[in-house]
């Protein structure tokens, strides 16, 4: 204790009060970059590689963006959510190499190309093939090295340098050995069926490439005069209803649908007699006008099997004088209409089967600008079929009909879903085209119809159908959550069959030789052989300017074959990335362990690439699957231009940096929709402020620390083993989360660990020790210890997360031109000794702690006392002895008894603690610790 006369002095100089040059003030716009031109300058992805070689391989193959435009904030969570993903796994000693790719073919791309013809007023296909293409491949390039600069400045770590493009001739040629795989196989065939049709963009569209929104269609009441009906004479003359929201579909109709198991009415209304089903009676008189005068018939559907009808414009002649026959259809309802469905096998999937089950074949009367063909005898070379004037009430449809006597109603207010281009947002229609299909069950004659009449392949001692193969891959692959297994089942279990080819000219052409008479496709592996052979030396584009004759080879003659000029949709080039990225980069028959995407690749990416690697290697190309939501604004809106919602990463990025932004994709709940706006940035700033000032205030605290301070914890205060238990039980919970990719939840448990065990709880007690004791004091000591553990071991797990903030953070302390924290490894935490490190009940004591500051509160409110250090507790129970409680209470002193109270204390402040404590006279004189340590 110090004399009278040192009462006056400034002890500051020798307490040790945490050092470090690390600033509060993160600035991470700033730094960022120039951490990334560090990690660019000492080559840290190629040094990891080198550094991993021969562990145990994790590889999340990337999902390709488009290359057309800037990142989006979907693009940006999607990417960030992989680079924790896979910069975990490298912490967790694995070799985890990342290659990033982008689908450069198909339709985003072609539609820009011709946006800019269009501007120009140019046409495309009055530009040579090759020219097109080139200009395509020239845009592609574009923006693969736009978006690159942007996808490496959210610190996506990944091998840019080498990444994959679907566009280089060595995809190109896995591409098209892959299509040939299924048509060597027999699963291939050409055929005309009803696909979703753009007429906008005049090609064939996957569900994927479809999005749905709310319209107001015409509906109109159209009648169809019986000719004959066999099991019921009287129904001659009578008027069948059939109800439509298609109006333009009724001058390809060629039958008449009805159910089995409906009762359809005819009955009596001014001088004319109408057949509708009887539960809908109602409605069709509401919605018509037209009411029941006289009964004539009540009879179940198959009293109309064998029964005609004259369709409207039979007067017309040709195709619209033969008479339309009734078929009986399982899918015909009465949940709306009439009961009865006018079919038109060229524009409806139901339509199709059941008239080709009847001999009825499409007659492609729409073009594929949705015009009717010049040739047909109604409204030849009219249209556009999607126009909403020409489908109208008053449009030349209804107009024609209602002169024929058959327009019964039509009616502009009929709301409901319909699919549109997500591309030029214009409506698609199902238009019957020939097209090349995948078979999802190969039989019905598929096989037949494919070349060579191949049988389905045995695959892996497999010889099931390509939808039992995917769906037993789909039972075998691990989805994460495990709800999206439901989703992709539901629509492997119920898609079509695979619709491959599109009318482009940008993309892998489908190289197949089809014989003019027969119409079958050449099944030769040796022509297939000189084709790919072709397009990895001249790419693609060699197909359009080939010498087929040489690809054809002796064997065979030009004169004889047709080659194919669609091209492949693009879900087929994605779904052979495995191929030429991961077999190609890590050996054949290497699958992924991991696919991440949105939720809409379940019809998409994670679909496509299934599909294909069931059908050529009948297994996934994966072993897990992780799908995430999107990104909404903050009232949970999707973002539009129109909406003006839009939040835009790049702009938070310039402000803010990547590591918020990262951040925040780490806490939200991403396998569900997540929200983003100013209040959830803000949460998320919250949340960085406090890990960066748990990282200063380890970095101060351990200014000057080394090996010869370190204590084992055998020999540390019970406190400090308390925290490396609970460090240790962190860990665990840290290694699960990373382990079930639940990063939402490996964030709030480390952000909670850093705020409420170590800011609030153990530095808040401890900094007394820090400040106060001596150097060699092995209390001191040991807090240093557990403070250099807990900094090994906490920079490496925000590591994956704020990928930034932890190289600055380590760069602070070891300041190494060559080295950076995403070198290192998983902590390896010290061993606690015997089975139970910790005796005190720590959760009584934070109790206890708790309750004394509540009790403190309202005497700091009432300035009875300044701090804690001026209260005296008294508490009902002493879980630890009375002097270790007060440091953990941060008081002057603990008593036991009946309950919580506090009261001022009475002792003198020390001069250089300013502890209050009883061998202290005066204040401002020093405590006997404070005297020994000065001395």
């Amino acid at each position: 204790m110090t004399d009278a006369s040192d009462t006056a002095k400034d002890w500051r100089d020798t307490v040790f009060l945490p050092k470090t040059d690390f600033p509060m003030k993160a600035g991470l716009a700033q730094k960022e970059p120039a951490i990334l031109e560090r990690w660019a300058r000492i080559g840290l992805y190629q040094k990891l590689r080198e550094a991993r070689a021969g562990r145990e391989r994790f590889i999340l193959h990337d999902g390709p963006p488009y290359a057309n435009g800037d990142i989006h904030m979907g693009h940006a969570m999607n990417k960030i959510l992989k680079d924790i993903i896979v910069r975990s796994q490298t912490l967790m000693g694995k070799d985890a190499p990342y290659v990033p790719g982008w689908d450069c073919h198909g339709l985003p791309i072609e539609w820009k190309v011709e946006e800019a013809y269009r501007a120009k007023k140019l046409n495309k296909d009055e530009v040579p093939v090759a020219q097109f293409r080139a200009e395509c491949r020239a845009y592609a390039e574009k923006w693969v090295a736009v978006q690159r600069g942007e996808f490496e400045r959210l610190g996506v770590m990944g091998d840019w340098d080498d990444p994959y493009l679907t566009m280089t001739y060595a995809a190109e040629a896995t591409i098209v050995s892959e299509l040939l795989k299924f048509a060597e196989s027999g699963q291939l065939y050409r055929g005309a069926k009803p696909v979703m049709w753009s007429p906008v963009e005049k090609t064939a569209l996957a569900e994927a490439e479809v999005e749905y929104e709310d319209i107001v269609s015409t509906q109109i009441d159209v009648g169809f005069e019986i000719i004959d009906c066999p099991e019921a004479p009287q129904m001659a003359g009578a008027i069948a209803v059939i109800w439509t929201t298609t109006p333009w579909t009724i001058p390809v109709n060629q039958a008449i649908a009805y159910g089995s198991a409906i009762d359809y009415l005819v009955f009596g209304h001014g001088g004319k007699r109408y057949m509708v089903a009887e539960p809908l009676l109602p409605a069709f008189m509401k919605r018509t006008g037209i009411g029941m005068e006289s009964f004539e018939l009540l009879a179940k559907g198959p009293v109309l099997e064998g029964a005609t009808a004259r369709h409207p414009m039979h007067h017309l002649g040709g195709f619209f004088a033969k008479p339309r026959p009734f078929l009986q259809g399982d899918f015909v309802t009465i949940d709306a209409g009439t009961g009865l469905v006018h079919m038109a096998p060229d524009h409806g999937e139901d339509d199709f089967e059941l008239c080709k089950a009847n001999g009825i074949e499409p007659v492609f009367a729409v073009d594929a600008a949705g015009m009717y063909r010049p040739d047909w005898a109604w409204l030849g070379g009219q249209g556009s079929v999607i126009n909403k004037k020409f489908v109208s009430p008053d449009g030349p449809i209804c107009t024609d009909l209602r002169e024929a006597g058959a327009l019964i109603a039509a009616s502009e207010d009929y709301a409901h879903s319909y699919p549109h281009s997500w591309r030029s947002k214009a409506k698609v229609i199902f238009r019957a085209t020939p097209q090349w299909f995948i078979p999802m069950d190969l039989g019905a004659g598929e096989g037949e119809a494919a070349g060579d009449s191949a049988e389905r392949p045995i695959v892996d001692g497999n010889a099931a159908t390509l939808r039992q193969v995917a769906l037993d891959a789909i039972e075998r692959t691990r989805w994460v959550p495990a709800r999206a297994e439901n989703r992709i089942r539901s629509m492997v279990e119920g898609r079509p069959d695979w619709v491959i080819s599109r009318q482009r000219a940008w993309g892998v052409p489908i190289a197949l030789y089809v014989h003019r008479e027969t119409g079958r496709y050449l099944n030769d592996p040796a022509v297939n052989a000189r084709i790919v052979e072709a397009f990895r030396e001249g790419g693609a584009d060699a197909w359009f300017t080939a010498d087929h004759q040489a690809l054809l080879g002796d064997a065979h003659r030009l004169a004889d074959y047709e080659p194919q000029q669609d091209i492949l949709d693009v879900w087929f080039d994605s779904g052979c990335t495995h191929v030429f990225t991961v077999e190609a980069r890590f050996g054949e028959g290497t699958r992924a362990n991991l696919y991440v995407e949105g939720s809409d690749q379940h019809r998409g990416w994670f679909q496509s690439s299934l599909l294909e690697s069931c059908g050529t290697r009948g297994r996934a190309p994966y072993d897990a699957v992780l799908t995430h939501g999107f990104a909404l604004d903050d009232k949970g809106r999707k973002m539009s231009k129109s909406l003006g919602n839009v939040v835009d990463p790049l702009k938070i990025i310039g402000e803010s940096g990547a590591d918020i932004l990262r951040l925040w994709a780490a806490s939200t709940d991403y396998f569900d929709d997540v929200r983003i706006g100013k209040e959830v940035l803000s949460t998320a700033s919250d949340a960085y402020r406090k890990l960066r000032n748990t990282f200063r205030y380890l970095l101060g605290a351990l200014d000057g620390f080394d090996e010869a301070e370190r204590v084992e914890p055998a020999d540390m205060p019970e406190l400090e083993r308390y925290i490396l238990h609970r460090l240790g039980m962190l860990d665990t919970e840290l290694r699960a989360a990373a382990g079930d990719f639940e990063f939402n939840r490996y964030q709030r448990l480390l952000t909670d660990f850093a705020q409420d065990e170590l800011s609030a709880f153990f530095f808040d007690i401890r900094k007394d020790s820090l400040y106060c004791d001596a150097a060699t004091d092995p209390k001191r000591r040991a807090y240093r210890t557990v403070l250099d553990t807990l900094f090994h071991a906490l920079v490496r797990y925000a590591a994956p997360i704020l990928c930034f903030t932890a190289e600055e953070v380590w760069q602070a302390r070891f300041p190494d031109e060559d080295g950076s924290v995403h070198l290192l490894e998983w902590p390896e935490l010290p061993a606690l000794p015997g089975d139970r490190p910790v005796g005190t009940n720590w959760d009584e004591v934070r109790a206890l702690r708790v309750a004394v500051t509540e009790a403190i509160e309202p005497l700091r409110r009432e300035k009875v006392i300044r701090s804690s250090n001026e209260a005296v507790v008294t508490v009902p129970t002493l879980p630890l002895p009375a002097k270790e409680l007060a440091e953990t209470f941060i008081v002057a002193a603990v008593h036991e008894g009946d309950a919580v109270a506090v009261t001022r204390s009475d002792y003198h402040k020390c001069g250089r603690c300013w502890r209050l404590l009883p061998e202290v006279t005066a204040d401002g004189e020093l405590c006997d610790r404070c005297a020994s340590v000065v001395q």
